[in-house]
């Protein structure tokens, strides 16, 4: 794994430094500088953009490919012939169930559905006017108060018992929340449901009237699941990861990434999106929009467009792409203007040589809002469905770190504040 070496030459140092550099399955190689701190040097990567913080079997990503893969299985396979429970199985164990595991798994995931009844205390000590996200990162870091009996994060077992409350639970809390903000009562969870449909029941029915889960929806539900699932070693990701290290329980650890995945820069995106399209407003005004965009000295941003680590088509796009599709033709909305807007805005950006050449492509996001609004899920709950979808990749990652040898996360500086100085005598 190690058969290449770099070599390091430092002014004032004698001696030139050897490095071992690793080669994974697939990507670059990767220097592996941890020999430094004997040498008194640390490297220096603000944003860790060129800096592997670990070891991982799960998702790989190739930003200028356009390439996803879960396991080793392309992300467009996954949607096209699986289903989100079948990627948590793929996540979480590392290899596709048979129908056996998979029956046991959904079995499993549906026996922890319910949460405990105290838990709605919680919820009424927020304002109804609470944004979800705090919410979730209130109610998720209190379950360790409710589910202590399997915290023992050195114990396989508990591992595995954690996992399956917070995948279970995570749609439970999540419609709690919206429930919470509309003053309509909660919702039990129903075990006769897949997990995308029993959500949209948790979501929209109520007790006076039967609620019947449109296929068409929980389709796409089950896809926006699907293609959140997990992303590598992004910000929330790494967060949970780094949480992780310093042996914190897992419920504290997932609140974690939800704290991270809330920032605008991270979460956020589908509903920047949606925003941007309510400002344009008509097909009419893209062009002045798409000028805006070019318009260095303009705030305005095509929000949708181009992604930190892809350098092409994001591959979530096109199936988020159909999937809006379906879901505006089961409501008759195929003429709905932002649809128009959308589509529109991306045919001009991809045969604009400026976008173009700066690689600035449609991404998850662009079309991942417009589902959701055309289901009927207020803004404010995106991000929340996007970390009900993200915890089973926090959870995975989570277990493979403390699957193997694992120190405590400890990131260095580089201190360019003020020397030594004494206090100043009276």
């Amino acid at each position: 794994m190690a058969d290449k070496k770099a070599y390091l030459k430092i002014d004032g140092l004698d001696e030139t430094i050897e490095l071992p550099v690793l080669a994974g399955t697939m990507g670059p190689d990767v220097v592996d500088v941890r020999g430094l701190t004997a040498q008194g040097l640390f490297t220096y990567d603000p944003g860790f953009m060129s800096t592997a913080s670990c070891e991982s079997q799960i998702t790989y990503i190739d930003g200028d490919k356009g390439v996803l893969l879960h396991r080793g299985y392309p992300i467009d396979q996954l949607a096209e012939h699986s289903d989100y429970m079948e990627v948590c199985y793929l996540l979480m164990y590392g290899e596709l169930p048979n129908a056996e595991q998979k029956a046991d798994f959904i079995a499993t995931v549906k026996k922890h559905t319910m949460v405990h009844e105290q838990l709605s205390f919680f919820y009424r000590g927020f304002r109804r006017d609470a944004h979800p996200m705090a919410i979730m990162c209130g109610v998720v870091g209190a379950l360790s108060a409710f589910y202590h009996d399997s915290l023992d994060i050195n114990d396989p077992t508990h591992r595995e018992i954690a996992a399956f409350r917070l995948i279970s639970k995570m749609p439970t809390l999540a419609a709690m929340c919206y429930k919470y903000s509309t003053g309509q009562p909660f919702m039990f969870p129903r075990n006769d449901l897949n997990y995308a449909e029993n959500f949209l029941h948790m979501m929209f029915a109520t007790p006076c009237e039967e609620y019947k889960p449109n296929p068409v929806f929980s389709k796409a539900m089950d896809r926006i699941f699907l293609l959140h699932a997990d992303h590598e070693q992004n910000a929330s990701t790494s967060t949970v990861r780094l949480a992780g290290s310093s042996g914190a329980n897992p419920f504290a650890c997932i609140a974690s990434g939800i704290a991270a995945l809330w920032g605008p820069a991270h979460g956020g995106a589908n509903e920047a999106v949606l925003s941007m399209l309510e400002e344009i407003g008509d097909e009419s005004r893209i062009p002045e929009f798409i000028d805006r965009a070019k318009d260095k000295d303009d705030p305005f941003r095509l929000m949708g467009f181009g992604h930190r680590v892809y350098k092409n088509f994001d591959p979530r796009a096109k199936v988020m792409k159909q999937t809006c599709d379906e879901v505006l033709s089961q409501l008759g909305k195929q003429d709905d203007p932002l649809l128009k807007i959308a589509k529109r805005l991306e045919q001009i950006a991809i045969e604009d040589p400026y976008f173009a050449e700066r690689k600035l492509y449609p991404n998850v996001d662009f079309y991942s809002g417009i589902i959701l609004k055309a289901i009927g899920i207020p803004t404010n709950m995106f991000t929340v469905i996007f970390a009900l979808s993200r915890t089973i990749g926090w959870i995975a990652h989570w277990h493979e770190h403390h699957s193997s040898p694992n120190r405590i996360g400890r990131p260095r500086q580089l201190y360019t504040g003020a020397t030594q100085r004494d206090y100043p005598k009276k």
